[in-house]
């Protein structure tokens, strides 16, 4: 198999690159599902958190409440990096369950958002190989955000806390941008895809 982290900023249309990937024979894992399976109500991460972070964190179902979760770890750096710590290796774990699920005959994407800021999808069983980042001109991702309902404000918040585009081209191979219409992206797709096959048939000749 060839496994590719695919990641890209808030409101670049990650997710529609994943799914006309999937369209043309990918399998696809959804991390950031991941992390939110490790914290329903019977996850593995649950107990973990709660031993950390309090009670307070839970909510009434037996899984962890992200609003009171985010509270404790919003602006401050050392229980970010506390959460990420406990929750990161849980959905390495999971992420290595799905990957020797499927079949060992695929080009596998990772669609995962903080690629770049962390360990996920790389310190696991079976890491990515490849890097893919999805781009899209700034006006555009606020626009998109907008039509999510946020402001303005909110969504050029969220873009600058993430990392930089200039971050993620660092540690990319390919780059696409998702600034037109849905055309334009399949053709840019389409060259992808060609690219990923022909390394999984150099990776297994």
């Amino acid at each position: 198999m060839l496994i590719i982290g695919l990641t890209g900023g808030i409101g670049v249309g990650k997710t529609t690159v994943c799914s006309l990937l999937a369209n043309r024979g990918a399998h696809v894992i959804d991390v950031d599902e991941l992390g939110r399976q490790i914290i329903r109500p019977g996850g593995i991460a649950v107990d973990t958190l709660k031993a950390h972070f309090g009670d307070s964190v839970g909510d009434n179902q037996g899984g962890i409440d992200r609003p009171a979760l985010a509270s404790i770890v919003f602006e401050d750096e050392e229980q970010l990096a506390a959460l990420n710590a406990i929750s990161h290796p849980f959905i390495n774990e999971l992420l290595d369950e799905r990957v020797e699920e499927s079949s060992k005959d695929s080009i596998i994407i990772f669609d995962m958002a903080v690629l770049v800021e962390s360990s996920l999808g790389y310190g696991n069983r079976n890491p990515y190989e490849i890097v893919v980042t999805v781009e899209a001109p700034m006006k555009i991702r606020i626009e998109r955000l907008e039509q999510r309902g946020l402001s303005a404000q909110d969504a050029n918040s969220r873009i600058e806390s993430q990392a930089s585009d200039e971050d993620r081209r660092a540690v990319s191979q390919f780059i696409i941008t998702n600034g037109g219409d849905i055309d334009e992206l399949e053709v840019a797709v389409d060259e992808l895809w060609v690219a990923l096959q022909k390394l999984y048939l150099e990776k297994n000749s």
